[in-house]
């Protein structure tokens, strides 16, 4: 690309991406301080760790919507204002109001990251996107282990008041946006190649009933007294959730007249990103009475993942997308049983490298699957999917907080393994869709 220094591009995605990642390394380590220092209840830090995920969906889905409008430039700068303002309030934080706002600037800089630098990086690379989308989500898994082997140094060995911990974002801030300045940043891929936004909107399938569903997910992980009344009804989640399976069908195969294959990923997403997120940011509470430290197993797990990304795309070639979810599937779902009836470290290691390997490709996958078999759907359709899997992470959140207090950690991961027993059955139904496509196609 003429006057684009796209390894500069990608570094800058990169760390970025890096400054999000420690941030989730921070919220696992720091949960136990608001607990026992701010007399917190796991609920409720579960409920002010939530912005951190549907802020992120918002700067996703405004990004995916806006992002050729507003240029892909805009939306990087908007990530750098915004994790620099959630950082320093984060700094700041004492309660569950404080720590609830900083994780909303907070979010919606992780999320403008993900708007702005998946297309990106899916533009640069238009020959190799699921490889290079895959070696840039690297550095999530790589930010979490930089980020709590830091937790544990800085906090536990040194002592050090959690604040210090936080401060070392403001490295990896400066430098990406130092990166990123005076660079050119081309359109993205779908403007390039002349889709038009109406094609794109199209291509989603059901983008208006997805979003009103997205922000009702947000509802409910926000205002509490909306999720009991749901929750306290046996039969009106599953209701809810057929209406809105209803309206997609009519707005996607009636009004677009277009294949189902977006809203069944985005389902899809749902389940994946819960496996990976819930767990992992409520390691410390859940495997804290297994004898070893939860910041180790947390860097034992996002360290197997990172270099499982890094060489991702071999994997990929051989078996193709879709079936590389299904061998994920299965094997996270082992993972999880495993977690849920390990009781010394060495079991817990093993069982935490299992289920590392099942979640390793989950959500740069995801994506990929989008820009392979849905490539129309543009940047949009990969802001939804990544929104959609931290806003449902933030409604899995206080659930789990809530289970952990009342059923313990071990039954909590043994129902946290039902999500991917129904991904098996999902991404089966994927990989014949995915096969019978190209046997038409040949």
């Amino acid at each position: 690309m003429e006057n684009v220094n796209t390894k500069r591009l990608f570094v800058a995605s990169c760390l970025a991406l890096l400054v999000t990642a420690i941030t989730f390394a921070i919220r696992a380590r720091i949960e136990g301080v608001f607990t026992d220092d701010y007399g917190l209840s796991k609920e409720q830090v579960g409920r002010a760790f939530g912005p951190a995920f549907w802020g992120f969906a918002v700067a996703m889905f405004v990004g995916g919507y806006f992002i050729d409008i507003v240029k892909t430039k805009t939306i990087v700068w908007m990530a750098f204002g915004m994790h620099l303002v959630g950082i320093v309030l984060l700094l700041f934080a004492k309660d569950m109001t404080s720590l609830f706002i900083s994780n909303v600037f907070i979010g919606l800089g992780n999320g403008s990251v993900e708007a702005a630098c998946n297309p990106l990086v899916a533009t640069i690379f238009p020959d190799q996107k699921t490889k290079m989308l895959n070696r840039f989500h690297v550095w999530f898994p790589g930010g979490i282990v930089i980020g709590s082997l830091l937790a544990a140094l800085i906090m536990d060995q040194l002592n050090l008041p959690w604040q210090v911990l936080v401060s070392m974002l403001f490295i990896p801030l400066a430098i990406y946006g130092f990166l990123f300045l005076g660079q050119k940043i081309p359109e993205t891929e779908r403007v390039a190649t002349g889709v038009t936004y109406k094609e794109m909107m199209r291509n989603v399938g059901a983008p208006f009933t997805i979003t009103i569903a997205v922000i009702f997910m947000i509802l409910v992980a926000t205002v509490p007294s909306i999720s009991d009344e749901i929750t306290g009804k046996a039969a009106l989640p599953l209701i809810i959730v057929a209406v809105i399976a209803v309206l997609i069908i009519i707005e996607g195969r009636v009004v677009n007249k277009v294949t189902l294959l977006f809203p069944f990923i985005f389902f899809c997403m749902l389940l994946t990103a819960s496996t990976e997120l819930g767990t992992t940011q409520w390691i410390n509470a859940l495997l804290a009475e297994n004898g070893i430290h939860p910041m180790i197993i947390l860097a034992v797990v996002t360290g197997i993942m990172a270099v499982g990304r890094y060489f991702a795309g071999g994997l990929i070639h051989r078996l193709n997308p879709a079936g590389v979810l299904l061998g994920s599937s299965i094997i996270s779902f082992a993972g999880l049983l495993l977690l849920s009836i390990s009781g010394g470290p060495i079991m817990t290691v093993l069982s935490a490298a299992v289920f590392a390997v099942g979640v390793c490709y989950f959500w740069p996958t995801m994506i990929g699957v989008t820009s392979e078999y849905v490539p129309k759907s543009g940047a949009l359709g990969m802001s939804i999917l990544g929104g959609a899997g931290f806003v449902a992470t933030s409604m899995v959140l206080p659930i789990m907080g809530k289970s952990i207090e009342t059923a313990g950690a071990q039954i909590t991961l043994r129902n946290m393994s039902v999500l991917p027993l129904i991904l098996i059955v999902a991404f089966i139904i994927l990989y014949i869709i995915v096969r019978k496509g190209k046997s038409e196609a040949a």
